[in-house]
């Protein structure tokens, strides 16, 4: 922890560094705003501690440049007693604690212990929200685009346990963010989670949190991500790898909701409302005995189901706009535009990757295309794989059927196509391996698979 101290008396700048010394917590000194000021420009602090009137530039001065900079780092107010007027203003201006002098000593290290820890804690939530951010949000306006659109908006409205269905890359968690977005816990966070990207091992803390000694390495207590989806929404992606012990767990708490964390004596209610996702055959895995038959009904209390990109191929040519808006914008390829050849070509194609199939297609086709329109020669569409859009739709059942197998985990060695979709996947694997410089999880994690899933595919491949 690095404090920034800032007052205009030596003495107690002197005396606030002689304290956290005692703590182990590193400080820095500054006489004033301004100098406080260069400080946070040029290096690093978990909190400022501030004296609120100062020669050149005071406290409330202070949070207002820090505000407008963006420097985000918690700041603590120091004040006499009759500046408790102006200590409130510096509250709304962004210091998220104060102190009166004079002070105790351990109630400062205390309010600085806490703004450090809630600052980590927003931290995280932010960090998990912005890995889990979907790449577009529900885009498309086919009859079935319009259907799921209407089933949101009613399964918003009930705030109920809701599982989401469909295959690999069709936009599972799309549609949890716009349940979510259409629901009365809107302001809420929402915190994604994939399940198969998790390790067995750590799976259990991830999810309810641990206590300061609860195993080994356990150093600091850790909230887990139900209680960091507080009255929000917490979505379990791959809802189909967790383990059996994990599963009983998950029960317990949609039948409680209550946590206890890892190592900890109490039970912890809990308030975020759960949605999960699979592209697994839910049902086929409880017949194995693969999955808990009691916490299957419980998660399917509503079922929504997401159509393939097959099934909506019309809404081929806005998704592809919306995403080249997007690939545009990131690398700064500003004239790039689909041309009508290519268009015809990407509605006459198959997408057995779905959605994410079809962002992977754009983002090649603008690194590796030249001049302003992309051509169908720079999709690189697999030639086994046009032509099969209309044999492919209409094969399926309607979008409120049931859960189908997905992508890389359905290839049927004995189907006619096989090998032609084995090379699609191996492609695919390949491209995604060498994108993410062979981490394993990050690529999984592109192609909508879990890291056991990739971990096998690159085995059968010999990709090792």
């Amino acid at each position: 922890m690095r404090v920034l101290v800032v007052d205009d008396e030596a003495n107690i700048r002197e005396s606030i560094r002689r304290l956290l010394e005692l703590e182990g917590i590193e400080s820095a000194p500054a006489a004033d705003g301004s100098e406080a000021a260069e400080l946070l420009r040029s290096e690093s602090f978990d909190v400022v501690v501030t004296d609120l009137r100062m020669p050149r530039m005071g406290g409330q001065e202070l949070l207002e440049l820090m505000r407008e900079e963006g420097i985000r780092c918690p700041a603590i107010m120091i004040s006499a007693l009759g500046e408790i007027h102006d200590a409130v203003q510096a509250l709304k201006t962004g210091a998220v604690d104060y102190l009166i002098k004079p002070f105790d000593p351990d109630e400062l290290l205390y309010k600085i212990k806490a703004a450090v820890s809630n600052r980590k804690l927003e931290d995280r939530v932010e960090a998990v929200s912005r890995t889990a951010a979907p790449s577009s949000r529900l885009v498309g306006e086919s009859e079935a685009v319009r259907a799921l659109r209407r089933a949101i908006e009613k399964i918003a409205r009930a705030d109920t346990t809701v599982l989401i269905t469909g295959e690999s890359g069709s936009g599972k968690e799309v549609v949890a963010r716009e349940i979510h977005a259409r629901s009365a816990r809107a302001e809420e966070p929402f915190i994604a989670v994939n399940i198969g990207g998790i390790h067995e091992s750590l799976m259990e803390s991830e999810l309810f949190g641990h206590e300061k000694g609860s195993f080994t390495g356990a150093e600091s207590r850790k909230t887990g991500l139900f209680e960091l989806a507080g009255s929000g929404t917490l979505f379990l992606d791959e809802i189909g790898e967790m383990p059996p012990p994990l599963q009983v767990k998950l029960l317990r708490v949609l039948q409680d909701r209550k946590i206890r964390r890892l190592g900890g004596v109490r039970d912890i209610p809990i308030a975020a409302r759960i949605l999960s996702a699979t592209n697994k055959d839910v049902e086929a895995m409880v017949r194995e005995g693969k999955f808990r038959e009691d916490l299957y009904y419980r998660l399917n209390v509503v079922r929504i189901e997401v159509p393939p990109l097959r099934e909506r191929l019309d809404d081929v040519p806005i998704l592809a706009d919306h995403i080249l808006e997007k690939l545009r914008l990131r690398m700064k390829k500003a004239g790039a535009r689909l041309g009508d050849e290519a268009t015809r070509a990407l509605m006459a194609y198959a997408f057995p990757g779905n959605v994410r199939e079809l962002e992977n297609v754009l983002e090649r086709a603008l690194i590796y295309g030249e001049g302003e329109e992309i051509l169908a020669s720079d999709l690189e569409l697999a030639p086994e794989s046009r032509g099969q859009a209309v044999s492919h739709a209409g094969a399926d059942a309607s979008p409120t059927s049931g859960p189908r197998s997905a992508g890389a985990d359905s290839f049927d060695p004995s189907a006619p196509d096989s090998t032609s979709l084995d090379s699609m996947e191996l492609n695919a694997i390949r491209r995604a391996l060498e994108k993410w410089k062979g981490n394993r999880s990050k690529a999984a994690e592109e192609l909508g698979i879990s890291r056991r899933t990739i971990q096998n595919k690159i085995k059968k491949y010999g990709l090792e």
